[in-house]
């Protein structure tokens, strides 16, 4: 038995100040006041010391460290993420990889599950191979652009079934419904995200019943649909506002470039706060920074100028998100743990709750990381 003292507990939506949280066999076993929670005779006793106590972080969408793709390093990057709190990681994987390049991949971050230095991946984030070639970073290198065919993806399917949490579509893409049948007909619980799109609302309707949950990088690499002059057209972004049970995924860098602090806002205004993802999107791209940008410290560029993703950790994306919103320190909790917890189906953490998983940070009020457990233990 374990006895964290001295804590303020992050709950789902209030504090618990001077509390004590009581962890057994890697899960909590109770909470409370510390008047009210007697701590077991024998238990180890760690001191919070006033600091802010929640759930660890969950990033599910992220391509790397700082510095290099999980695909090439899945210890390197593990280890990056968890450092700054992320005590659950979905690496995604990328439409520009060919299919030898996907099942690899697969194969790597499959052995690196197996891995204690990985405790905190997760599974995987299948960003691709079907999304729209106009948008996203590396389009030129993209070798999904021809028709959809069984027999190039189904390996992908069968190599990645049981460890994908989620899959990626553009649904205005020719076919795509036999993709998205023949992953849940492999996996029932598969869960779908509209990804660099430009997608018209009955093109999204064809895909949501078989688990459409989640928009990419909401407002981000998504088309726009302009049918009469003068008219601004309906397209994936409008889709998922208008959908209560579609999360937005929103990566929130200091400068608001990928999302604009006011979009930001407006976001969080129609979605509500149960259905905002924080994600890192971190990438290793090593382009020159462009005009225009200067001072820009943690987003990626491609060779080309385009952006690609960040170098952000979802600590970081949660001060952002203070910062840019107003938004409390429980809500930035939910937006990187409750939240991606829900979405896909990790039922077994993302919030302080008895039976839950003792995933869990230490923070102090400006989201800076100071001790960090996975299942009770704390990690270097």
């Amino acid at each position: 038995m374990k006895a964290i003292v001295n804590a303020t507990l992050v709950m789902r939506d209030h504090l618990i100040p001077e509390a004590a949280l009581l962890i057994d066999q890697g899960r909590i076993a109770g909470f409370g006041e510390m008047r009210s929670t007697p701590v077991p005779e024998g238990a180890e006793i760690v001191d919070a010391g006033g600091l802010y106590v929640g759930p660890g972080l969950i990033d599910i969408h992220t391509h790397a460290s700082d510095k290099v793709f999980f695909i090439d390093d899945p210890v390197a990057a593990a280890r990056h993420h968890l450092r700054h709190g992320t005590t659950t990681v979905l690496p995604a994987l990328y439409f520009s990889m060919d299919l030898d390049g996907w099942l690899e991949a697969i194969r790597t971050l499959r052995a690196a599950m197996s891995d204690p230095r990985c405790l905190n991946i997760g599974g995987l984030y299948m960003e691709g191979p079907y999304l729209n070639p106009k948008f996203g970073c590396d389009k030129e290198n993209n070798p999904w652009r021809g028709p959809i065919d069984r027999a190039q993806y189904r390996p992908i399917i069968d190599a990645a079934r049981d460890i994908a949490k989620v899959w990626c579509v553009a649904p205005e893409r020719e076919g795509i419904l036999d993709y998205v049948q023949d992953v849940k007909r492999a996996d029932p619980d598969a869960v779908f995200a509209v990804a660099h799109s430009e997608a018209e609302p009955f093109q999204l309707d064809a895909v949501k019943p078989y688990g459409l949950r989640i928009g990419t990088h909401h407002t981000d690499a998504t088309g726009t649909i302009e049918k009469y002059p003068e008219v601004k057209g309906v397209c994936v972004d409008e889709y998922v506002n208008f959908h209560d049970d579609i999360y937005a995924e929103l990566i929130c860098d200091s400068r608001g470039i990928h999302v604009d602090p006011f979009m930001l806002r407006l976001v969080r205004k129609i979605k509500g706060d149960d259905r905002i993802i924080l994600i890192s999107d971190a990438y290793a791209a090593d382009g020159p920074i462009p005009p225009g940008y200067d001072g820009v410290h943690d987003i990626n560029f491609d060779w080309t100028g385009e952006i690609a993703g960040s170098k952000l950790t979802l600590d970081v994306a949660c001060r952002n998100m203070m910062v840019h919103t107003g938004a409390s320190l429980v809500n930035v909790f939910n937006f990187a743990s409750a939240n991606p917890a829900r979405a896909v189906g990790f039922a077994d953490r993302g919030e302080i709750a008895v039976g839950k998983r003792a995933d869990l940070i230490f923070v102090d009020h400006h989201m800076d990381v100071k001790t960090i457990l996975i299942k009770g233990e704390a990690q270097p």
